[in-house]
């Protein structure tokens, strides 16, 4: 699918900012880039910026026009910086990239089509598009680096790409553990749990067993929806252990020492 997207670059004047945006979309994963006409390319200052993404240069399409560049396209989405004269459908980033996927889900061709560094697009050019993508940047300084401005699309099309194909878009970070110590903890370890903070916080003077005032049904419910799990429980454990020394006046370790 996102084989079928292509990012534009028409007339880029700084190699570097082709070298940025290719790293940019290897990053977010699309491969296709054409260039219209820019003022220096191949470049060494491009490779050195693509940083790993030299294939997508190597690769990438060079043409004299953007009407070449647009050739077997289906759909054409051009970035525009400022309001026109002329009204023209509008897509914000977001919108733009799940537009993007669904088309290229149904095998079409899709362009991103990004303009000069110091004008963008010409009108003439953005006519050309059928729809105009804005990103809404601080009007107090609103002016994106192009690679940057690939950046925002090819990851609004990422986040599309996942999401169409059910995939999640972000990893749970796993702790690094046996499996034992990763199982939650038994109801029977829970309640010896129960028993050693109950006794130590009577130890430290916070639960008086006389009056008890629910305090350790609150605590019940708290730990309860913690799912705590053996590791967790074994840390909770230590933790009362070495209070109980310190209420005792008895010596005690510090664990970072």
């Amino acid at each position: 699918m996102l084989q079928n997207i292509r990012v534009v670059l028409v007339n880029t004047s700084h190699p570097g900012n082709i070298g940025g945006a290719a790293r940019a979309m290897k990053n977010m994963g699309l491969s296709r880039l054409v260039l219209v006409d820019p003022l220096d390319f191949p470049s060494h200052e491009a490779d050195a910026r693509a940083s790993g993404a030299s294939d997508i240069l190597e690769g990438a399409q060079v043409v004299a026009t953007l009407e070449d560049a647009l050739v077997g396209c289906n759909l054409v989405l051009g970035t525009s910086a400022r309001d026109r004269r002329i009204p023209w459908p509008l897509l914000d980033p977001r919108e733009s990239g799940v537009m993007a996927v669904e088309h290229a889900g149904q095998g079409e061709e899709i362009a991103l089509v990004f303009g000069r560094e110091y004008a963008g697009l010409t009108n003439e050019e953005l006519q050309r598009c059928h729809y105009h993508v804005h990103i809404p940047s601080n009007p107090d300084f609103s002016s994106l680096n192009l690679a940057a401005a690939v950046q925002v699309l090819s990851y609004e099309v990422r986040m599309a790409w996942l999401a169409a194909g059910g995939q999640a878009s972000k990893v749970e970070k796993v702790e690094v553990a046996s499996v034992r110590s990763g199982e939650l903890a038994t109801m029977d370890e829970m309640e010896r749990f129960y028993e050693h903070l109950e006794k130590t916080l009577v130890d430290i003077a916070f639960l008086d067993p006389e009056k008890p005032k629910h305090l350790m049904a609150r605590l019940r419910r708290l730990y309860g929806r913690s799912s705590v799990n053996r590791s967790e429980m074994s840390i909770l454990r230590g933790i009362l252990t070495e209070t109980q020394k310190v209420a005792r006046g008895e010596p005690h370790k510090r664990k970072d020492q």
